[in-house]
């Protein structure tokens, strides 16, 4: 965008000023701009590129050189200005930007402080004697609306600081990921239309009055007017003293660097961090620390010249919903997809997105055609969030929800959010038999695709129980299925007779489970038997299910009765139990279930080990896929876990280790390559 943003035409550029401030008005009000971050950043630079050119044509409404690019006021003046940061984009302009600050200056900066660039709206929280008085929103930088009404719903802010001081706490108000997600739960219930996105919900909860409902948000405070001789480390430390929220607290707390290497190495942390923060960040800011340094080097009439904000790749982005497809699972859950016109979010092109259920397209009220906002984090599967409405044309059509299965025909049990067709698992027995062959589940090697579509169809199989009947015979009648094919499928499955509890529930293919999950209710109960004995109260004591998660499992199992009774007649997965944590320290027999795979075996390798897996990896451990991997570590009395936190207290890093890795470091916790892993738990390796 900024080679060719030169290239604008006078009539585009005022078309393009005309869009961003359009934009801003948006972004600023509601937060439902029609444009996604990278677009109206590009946009913002293609306008500057074409002014530095012409500055004789600079039009009045131009967003350049405005907090708020231009598109919003306040009627409450506020006490010092409030400014916006300046962009870089990379660490070539982050270089250039902190030359230019020491050349400003006459000297090295004497320190950095990197933190968090939080994606909420800016706020000022006005106290006098210590008390909260008023809150203004930024505004356009010189007066700010007030916001005070709000002020019940902000956790962080306290009414009452611990000192009696008059002082002006400036900070970000945001919806954390679980408070957006309460926030949604609480409008449905109230017949209102979801939020967006958390920015735009934040928006519109400070400025909403008369709510039926309440909405709780969170603030986090990065500066102060009144504390003014303090570095910005030392005034973070006191605001958090005066009993303000600040990201200290946060996985990526701020950080004093003492050189621009340093800086760019946590700004790598914190980006590698982004997916596994609990709220929005767009972003890393790069502040001078010493008040002295600031002092020297002053404000511009938008921005102060001592900071920067470091963007990040945008995760939101807005595109226009082409069609649903409904795709049948497994389990004969009809899931909609989103054909989306094709949007690049963080570097990885988005053509499809989740849709959850019929239910959630009715309530975010979705139409083919609509521009709607599209989510990706991470690794994270991407998600349509929510329409922009008004850049509605009139040229939109309903969505239309299917009949009957798209699959099979049958009927469709609409009597749950998540549709189904009423066939269940038979309605998609192939992909039933492929999942419980797996490598993971039953390993039954020669089971591929092709190979259950045969069976199927033949009228052999119609689910996994009939697997285990198959006679010599039977396969020798089919295509392409010779004497040594039919003697090697019969041997793996008879092998797989005889496969870990674990391994045999999970290839039920149990809604609300997995792999982790299965073990852990493997470990739990102990046996088939145990399961299936189960209620929805008994099955919530397992670690990480809860007591929704506890009711669609109980009654996933009544429904599996049939095909567990087959496969207790065929004896898999009955004669298998696998031991629970011995009642060592319980009292008695109950407390004694209530223990979970979580906790340790004495004497293991890993006892008492929380251990993520990360990477490729190689040596003895390179034909081992995750989820043996994850067994693997159980075994050895560990817990395996899938992110990096805190709690985490082993790290085996391989190959393209990436974030995780990074992660750790920055946590100081124990970091072994494949190979030392391998040693460590040698005398459990499976044998070749």
């Amino acid at each position: 965008m900024t080679e060719n943003s030169a290239l604008l035409s006078p009539a585009a550029y005022a078309e393009a000023v005309t869009t961003a401030v359009a934009a801003s008005a948006a972004y600023y009000g509601d937060g439902t701009t029609p444009l996604g971050d990278d677009e109206y950043d590009g946009l913002l630079r293609a306008i500057a590129t074409y002014e530095q050119a012409h500055p004789d044509e600079v039009l009045a409404q131009s967003p350049t050189g405005k907090v708020a690019g231009g598109a919003v006021q306040g009627d409450v003046p506020h006490s010092v200005p409030m400014l916006s940061l300046d962009n870089v984009f990379d660490a070539d302009e982050l270089t250039e930007w902190a030359a230019g600050l020491e050349r400003r200056l006459g000297h090295p900066v004497s320190g950095w402080c990197v933190e968090p660039k939080l994606d909420g709206l800016a706020v000022a929280a006005r106290y006098r004697g210590g008390r909260l008085v008023q809150i203004l929103t930024r505004g356009d930088g010189l007066a700010g609306e007030d916001i005070t009404h709000a002020a019940d719903a902000v956790l962080g802010l306290p009414p009452v600081l611990t000192e009696p001081i008059d002082v002006e706490l400036r900070g970000e108000v945001l919806l954390t990921t679980a408070q957006f997600e309460e926030a949604n739960r609480i409008r449905l219930a109230h017949d209102a239309t979801p939020f967006a996105h958390p920015r735009s919900g934040a928006a519109g909860t400070l400025r909403a009055k008369d709510r039926p409902y309440r909405i709780e948000l969170t603030f986090f405070a990065y500066s102060a007017i009144g504390l003014d001789d303090l570095g910005h480390v030392a005034l973070l430390e006191k605001l958090a003293a005066l009993g303000a929220n600040t990201a200290a607290a946060t996985d990526v707390a701020p950080m004093r660097c003492e050189t621009l290497e340093e800086v760019q190495e946590r700004i790598d942390v914190i980006a590698g961090m982004r997916a596994d923060l609990p709220f929005g960040i767009d972003g890393v800011v790069v502040k001078a620390d010493t008040a002295e340094d600031q002092r020297q080097a002053g404000n511009g009439s938008r921005a102060p010249r001592w900071a920067v904000a470091r963007k990040l790749a945008a995760e939101h982005k807005v595109t226009r919903l082409l069609a649903v497809e409904w795709n049948v699972g497994r389990t004969g859950i009809i899931a909609p997809r989103a054909v989306l016109e094709p949007v690049v979010i963080d570097g990885v092109t988005v053509t499809y997105a989740t849709l959850h259920n019929p239910s959630d397209i009715t309530r975010r009220g979705l139409m083919i055609g609509d521009q709607v906002f599209v989510y990706r984090a991470g690794d994270v599967i991407p998600r349509v969030e929510a329409p922009l409405v008004d850049q509605r044309t009139g040229a939109e059509s309903p969505i239309v929800f299917p009949e009957a299965c798209p699959r099979c025909g049958d009927a469709i049990d609409t009597s749950e959010q998540r549709w189904r067709c009423v066939r269940g698992r038979s309605c998609q027995a192939v992909a039933s038999v492929i999942y419980a062959a797996g490598r993971d589940q039953l390993d039954i090697e020669g089971l591929g695709g092709t190979r259950a579509v045969q069976l199927v169809e033949a009228g052999l199989v119609k689910d996994v129980a009939d697997l285990f009947t198959l006679t010599r015979e039977q396969l020798l009648g089919l295509e392409r299925m010779g004497e040594t094919s039919a003697a090697n499928l019969l041997a793996a499955i008879e092998t797989a007779r005889g496969a870990a509890l674990s391994r045999v529930f999970c290839a039920l293919g149990v809604r609300g489970t997995g792999r982790t999950m299965s073990r852990r209710i493997a470990a739990h109960f102990g046996s088939m038997a145990a399961i299936r004995a189960a209620d929805a109260d008994t099955l919530a004591g397992v670690d990480g299910i809860g007591t929704e998660k506890a009711r669609v499992i109980a009654a996933e199992l009544v429904e599996l009765a049939p095909l567990l009774d087959k496969l207790q007649a065929q004896q898999v997965g009955t004669q298998v139990t696998e031991p629970q944590k011995p009642a060592t320290e319980a009292t008695d027999a109950t407390e004694a279930t209530d223990m979970t795979d979580g906790e340790a075996p004495a004497g293991g390798p890993l006892a008492g080990q929380a251990v993520v897996v990360t990477g490729s990896m190689t040596g003895p451990l390179a034909v081992l896929s995750r989820n043996e991997m994850n067994e693997l570590i159980e075994r050895a009395g560990g817990k395996a876990s899938s992110s990096v936190s805190k709690r985490t207290t082993l790290v085996v890093a391989g190959e393209k280790a990436g974030s995780k890795r990074t992660k750790a470091e920055e946590l100081g916790i124990r970091i072994l390559d494949p190979e030392e892993f391998a040693v460590l738990v040698a005398g459990l390796l499976p044998t070749t």
